[in-house]
């Protein structure tokens, strides 16, 4: 069942429930307004009779014939009479006695005062009258043929009224809800549209303020966020194919030259040896791989706890100087507060070492005296970690270039690398709710500047 449908079905039904409602609030207050207006009718009928019998002293017999004679055209209104000792004075019409009085019901009219009721659809109404010394028991008796014809006309009216209704909310519905469903359908459209090619594609946003441009609008986002990781996954996959290429062809080229003719025990081992440095380089980068990954994950599935960055630095300096033995990394401590919180920032251990390991790393390896300057500060609620070398510098025009995944500058001759490192540095240092900024001049070194906002700030 499609939307439109189940938004008219359910409106159909509410306001129906609610016509109801009002329709038999209307029906059942005149069915007892009618109750009500004619058991007074017969009060009135049965006092004018005994006032005529006892009063006027109109005979019997002439009370009779108006009776009978109204009777052919009228619903005439049955009295009896009654004293108290259950003597018959008077009745309109003996062979007819529709109420049939016992002594039972006329004891119940002297000590009630009055009594109502219904005998089959004639309603029936008992009375005491008193007249000089004496009481008397009136019963008056009829059918409310009129009432009951207003009755029924007015609940057959309510009924094709709100059969009427029904039909015109649902006509009504249908127009209005096709009206209110349509955006909702350019949108179904437009996302069966969408592929892996044609994510570019995008709503014409109107700005009705209202959910419909929300929705719109959140979905045009959600088509820039496809496009994007879509983007960067091509670009990615293809940088990997291409790196892991390079080492791969270059050992399937040792070896098809080493079984290219038998060769002695040194041809061999000068073999194994660079099947060995190519077969670790491939590892290194199937790691950063892995890093650049886990980097890319949703903050949210992270977890995250207090981490002093003196210890996550002096953590970064041991790995990188036992994998690079004659380098040096001096780290000075610059903060202006006594307050340990100032470089205490909300990170992964893990992730920040691995970031500030590739910039030492870095540092070192760029060097000409592989020597990596730190300098740790704080500054209010921020806390800055600055790391120096003094290599050849990166070109202007390359500096926006360096974080991207696999770039690797001119400066690459002069060190291997995979390119990953700064992009997932990068990564790193944004999942963290950090920048990093990087200045640099030909011949004078480099310096790359990280800022996070420590536990000052996350206290507030």
């Amino acid at each position: 069942m499609s939307l439109r449908t189940r938004i008219t079905l359910l409106f159909i039904a509410l306001t129906s429930a609610l016509l109801l409602t009002f329709s038999l609030v209307i029906y059942f207050s005149a069915k007892a307004t009618r109750e009500r207006e004619f058991y007074e009718l017969l009060r009135k009928e049965a006092i004018t009779k005994a006032n005529l019998f006892f009063v006027a002293k109109i005979p019997a017999e002439t009370l009779q014939d108006i009776y009978k004679s109204n009777r052919k055209t009228l619903n005439e209104v049955e009295v009896a009479i009654y004293d108290r000792n259950f003597e018959l004075l008077y009745h309109d019409a003996y062979e007819i006695d529709f109420v049939k009085e016992t002594r039972d019901l006329i004891d119940a009219i002297y000590e009630k005062r009055e009594t109502r009721f219904y005998q089959n659809d004639w309603q029936v109404i008992g009375l005491t009258y008193a007249i000089g010394e004496k009481e008397y028991a009136l019963t008056a008796a009829a059918f409310d043929g009129y009432g009951y014809s207003k009755l029924e006309n007015l609940r057959n009216t309510l009924v094709f009224a709100l059969g009427l209704y029904a039909l015109l909310v649902f006509g009504v519905g249908r127009f209005f809800t096709q009206r209110v469903v349509a955006p909702l359908r350019r949108v179904n459209q437009s996302a069966k549209r969408v592929s892996a090619s044609s994510l570019n594609m995008r709503l014409a946003v109107e700005p009705t303020g209202d959910e419909l441009e929300e929705l719109a609008t959140a979905f045009n986002q959600m088509l820039d966020r496809l496009e994007k990781a879509f983007a960067s996954q091509k670009e990615f996959v293809s940088n990997v194919a291409h790196e892991l290429r390079t080492p791969l062809a270059a050992m399937i080229m040792e070896l098809d030259i080493l079984l290219s003719k038998p060769r002695n025990a040194e041809a061999y081992e000068e073999t194994a040896r660079k099947l060995l440095a190519d077969a670790k380089r491939l590892k290194k980068m199937l790691q950063s791989l892995i890093d650049f990954a886990r980097a890319s994950y949703d903050a949210a599935e992270i977890k995250f706890e207090p981490t002093r960055l003196d210890d996550a630095l002096m953590s970064a300096r041991e790995f990188v100087m036992n994998a690079r033995p004659a380098s040096r990394i001096e780290i000075a401590f610059e903060t202006d507060s006594d307050d340990e919180r100032a470089i205490t920032i909300s990170a992964n251990r893990y992730l920040i070492e691995l970031a500030l390991q590739n910039l030492l790393d870095n540092a070192c390896k760029f060097s000409a005296d592989q020597t990596a300057r730190v300098a740790l500060k704080s500054k209010g609620k921020t806390a800055l970690v600055e790391i120096s070398d003094k290599g050849a510098g990166i070109e202007e025009a390359e500096l926006e270039k360096i974080f991207a995944p696999f770039y690797r500058g001119k400066n690459h001759v002069r060190a291997e690398g995979s390119g990953i490192g700064l992009a997932l540095t990068k990564r790193i240092v944004e999942l963290h709710r950090g920048t990093i900024a990087v200045r640099s001049q030909l011949g004078n070194g480099t310096t790359f500047t990280l800022e996070f906002p420590n536990q000052l700030a996350q206290s507030e």
